[in-house]
């Protein structure tokens, strides 16, 4: 009970720029909850599919699993769906990493969607602390240019003291925004290299079968 009264009259004293950096860290966790579950689920799904899906690419089996990936919600399925239905019309080795690339650019965006906007709340939150706290010091030495001169310390210093709030409110609502927008960062790139990782054991398999001829052979085998 104590600690939350206490973070109860840190905030009332910080004044009213405490308000808009509360807000501010609402909509920064709510961003980061929602992120997190997204990305989280996102990497489970893809996963799911990664392990579904090359058993039968290993046995050749492309109809299955084209039938397998387009029922899937992953979006490493639909880039293997792009790269199996390339194949389908182009054996050539670019046109199929080309369909690839094209479904990998599609997949990113709702990975990477409002991530970015919390290293700009996290920048927001200190900018309005320290805006807080220069206003709070020019009222401050206002108030205190007035008072008697016997309570002018104690008075400044009181002053200074309630100012302050609103920079260390800042910091500690930025601090840990900042952290969870380089953790969704990381999140993200793992979910981008599986991309990559499964894309690349796509293309070998292809390529070590007969499905696929590539672009200089079968050039030369027209000369």
């Amino acid at each position: 009970m104590d600690i939350f009264n206490t973070i109860v009259r840190f905030f009332q004293d910080g004044g009213l720029f405490m308000y808009p950096i509360a807000i501010v860290l609402t909509f920064g966790l709510a961003i980061a909850l929602e992120r997190y579950l997204f990305l989280t689920r996102a990497k489970i799904t893809n996963k799911k599919a990664f392990q579904s899906l090359m058993p039968l690419l290993k046995k050749n089996e492309y109809n299955s699993a084209l039938q397998s990936a387009r029922s899937m919600n992953a979006p490493l399925a639909k880039i293997i769906a792009a790269g199996i239905f390339r194949v389908n019309q182009s054996p050539r080795r670019e046109d199929v990493e080309y369909a690839m690339e094209e479904s990998v650019m599609e997949a990113l965006p709702p990975l990477e969607k409002r991530t970015q906007y919390l290293a700009t709340l996290a920048n927001v939150a200190t900018l309005l602390g320290l805006l807080g706290t220069i206003i709070g010091l020019i009222a401050a030495f206002t108030a205190v240019a007035n008072a008697d001169p016997s309570e002018k310390a104690s008075l400044l210093s009181q002053s200074i003291s309630v100012a302050m709030n609103t920079t260390a409110f800042g910091l500690i609502t930025a601090i840990p925004l900042l952290l969870t927008h380089a953790l969704l960062q990381t999140k993200t790139a793992e979910i981008v290299d599986s991309f990559e990782m499964a894309g690349v054991k796509f293309m070998n398999m292809l390529s070590g079968g007969s499905r696929m001829t590539p672009a200089k052979t079968r050039a030369a085998d027209k000369a």
